[in-house]
C-alpha cells in the first residue's frame, strides 16, 4: 500500500495505474476506521483491483460547537487496518492541502438536504458535497463506495453525481452493526458504559419495522411507536424520528403509491449524537 499526502502525487500515481488499464474504486472516509469502513473496502475490491481510500476530517462539514477538534483520530492504526484489508493507495491530505485558501466556491444540493441531519446541522451537507466533489475531481474514480448508515448522505451524493454528470458509479453499501445491533460509528467511542447500553434501543426500534408493520400502521403511528420506544430509555434525547420516501426524502401521509421508505433516527446519548436508519421496500 502506498501512502500519499499531496494532490499532485496522488494524480501522478493514479495516472500510472490508468495507463496500465486499471479502473479506480474509491472509499472516502474521515478515518478512525472500523469494520463498517472495511466493508466498503471489500465492496470496492469487488469492482476494481485498485482501491483508493482517503482519510480526511473535513472541517467544512462541522458546524459551530460540533466535534471537529475532538473527532477521534488514529492515523497509524488506520494505516495498518487499510493495508491489511487490501487498500492500494491511502490518501491522507492536510487541511491546507485540500483548502490552501478559504474557498469561494461551494456545492449545495437543495431540497433533500432540508430535512433530517440537514435541518439539524445547517450547512453540513454543503460541506459534504463540496469536499466529495473535490475528492472526485482529485481521484477521478470509476466507482465510489458509501455506507448507508448515513442514507441521507448517499442520497445527496447520488443527486450531485446525477446533476453534475460526474462519471462515477456510486455503490451504496449496507450498514454494519455490532453483535447487539448498534450501528458501527467512529463516534461510538464517546459513549460511556450506560450510554452504550441504552443506545442499542435505536436498532431495536428499527428492527420492529417491516412491510407487515407498515401495512398495519399509518406513517404517523409508525413514528409514534418508534419515538415511544426510544423515549423509554432515560438517557435518550431525540433529535428526530422521521419516516420519508426514499431516496427523494419527501414526507408521506400514506404508503399507497410509495415504493420505498426510510425510517431515520438521530438521538443523543450524553454528548454523543448517533444516527441510524432502515430502508424498507414496499
Amino acid at each position: 500500500m502506498k501512502v500519499v499526502h499531496t494532490i499532485q502525487d496522488l494524480r501522478t500515481l493514479l495516472g500510472e495505474y490508468r495507463k496500465q488499464g486499471n479502473k479506480i474504486a474509491f472509499v472516502p472516509t474521515m478515518g478512525f476506521l472500523h469494520e463498517g469502513h472495511m466493508s466498503l473496502v471489500d465492496h470496492a475490491k469487488a469492482v476494481s483491483p485498485i482501491v483508493v481510500m482517503s482519510i480526511f476530517v473535513n472541517p467544512t462539514q462541522f458546524g459551530p460547537g460540533e466535534d471537529f477538534e475532538r473527532y477521534p483520530r488514529n492515523l497509524e492504526r488506520d494505516r495498518q487496518l487499510a493495508e491489511e484489508r487490501g487498500v492500494s493507495v491511502l490518501f491522507v491530505p492536510e487541511v491546507t492541502e485540500m483548502y490552501p485558501d478559504k474557498p469561494k466556491t461551494n456545492i449545495s444540493v437543495s431540497h433533500i438536504t432540508s430535512r433530517l441531519c440537514g435541518a439539524s446541522r445547517p450547512g453540513h451537507f454543503d460541506g459534504v458535497a463540496t469536499v466529495v466533489s473535490k475528492l472526485f475531481h482529485i481521484v477521478q474514480p470509476d466507482f465510489a463506495c458509501f455506507g448507508q448508515k448515513d442514507a441521507q448522505q448517499v442520497a445527496v451524493i447520488e443527486q450531485m453525481v446525477q446533476d453534475l454528470n460526474f462519471p462515477v458509479e456510486i455503490i451504496p453499501c449496507p450498514i454494519i452493526r455490532e453483535e447487539d445491533g448498534l450501528a458501527l460509528s467512529s463516534r461510538n467511542v464517546y459513549l460511556n458504559e450506560e450510554e452504550r447500553k441504552q443506545a442499542v434501543v435505536l436498532s431495536q426500534a428499527l428492527e420492529q419495522i417491516d412491510p407487515k408493520f407498515l401495512a398495519e400502521n399509518t406513517p404517523g403511528e409508525v413514528i409514534k411507536k418508534v419515538t415511544e420506544l426510544i423515549d423509554s430509555r432515560p438517557l435518550a434525547n431525540i433529535d428526530y424520528v422521521e419516516l420519508l420516501s426514499y431516496p427523494s426524502l419527501e414526507p408521506i401521509e400514506q404508503f399507497e403509491g410509495v415504493s420505498a421508505v426510510i425510517v431515520a433516527l438521530a438521538v443523543k446519548f450524553g454528548n454523543t449524537r448517533l444516527i441510524d436508519n432502515k430502508i424498507i421496500k414496499i
